[in-house]
């Protein structure tokens, strides 16, 4: 019920995004400040854009990786198991918990010894640790033009304080945050003496 409310919200916030720009904005008495606040939700909207493109690709590249592990080591339906690792990467910490689970029932069912029912699941946990704890940093962090301890550094505040959601929530908070004090707290751009 929540994940249905959650997605309708988010279908009607989408379809009156422009009135709702325009009704924050006119919170703003000057034009500096309504213009301002316009330039922060724009910047805002194209960096959480570029991020969910940035990870959807690296979903996808997961995926494909778990879709040809799973062709290699001879578990049935490849494809629908490289799907459900991507769709599931989405979800910080229980999607991958949950990947792991599937490959494991998967290699239960499928293999005729324990210790070969173990490897599926044990070569995600390596891929989705490799992906999780280096490549997703390093890549969001490049693309954002954040610091990859900053991304890896918010996943662990927010997880913490939020558990799985704000895991989930970590990156586009912080991006949220970072766009928002970039734009009120402009850089010094002095240059050195030369």
């Amino acid at each position: 019920m929540q994940v249905t409310l959650f997605f309708v919200t988010l279908i009607f916030f989408l379809a009156t995004q422009i009135d709702f720009r325009r009704y924050m904005a006119s919170f703003f008495t000057t034009r500096e400040g309504k213009l301002r606040f316009i330039r922060i939700a724009n910047d805002i909207e194209e960096h959480l854009a570029t991020y969910v493109a940035t990870v959807t690709i690296i979903n996808f590249c997961l995926g494909v990786v778990v879709g040809l592990g799973a062709w290699l080591f001879g578990l049935p339906n490849p494809i629908i198991l490289g799907l459900i690792a991507m769709t599931l990467n989405y979800i910080p910490y229980i999607g991958a918990a949950c990947t792991t689970l599937i490959l494991l029932g998967v290699g239960l069912v499928s293999f005729p010894s324990l210790g070969y029912a173990l490897v599926p699941p044990a070569a995600f946990v390596g891929a989705a640790t490799i992906e999780g704890q280096f490549i997703t940093p390093t890549v969001l962090g490049h693309r954002l033009t954040l610091n990859p301890l900053a991304v890896l550094l918010a996943l662990a505040f927010w997880a913490w304080l939020w558990g799985p959601m704000g895991a989930f929530l970590a990156v586009p908070l912080t991006i949220v945050i970072l766009v928002t004090m970039t734009h009120l707290f402009p850089p010094d751009e002095s240059k050195l003496p030369d």
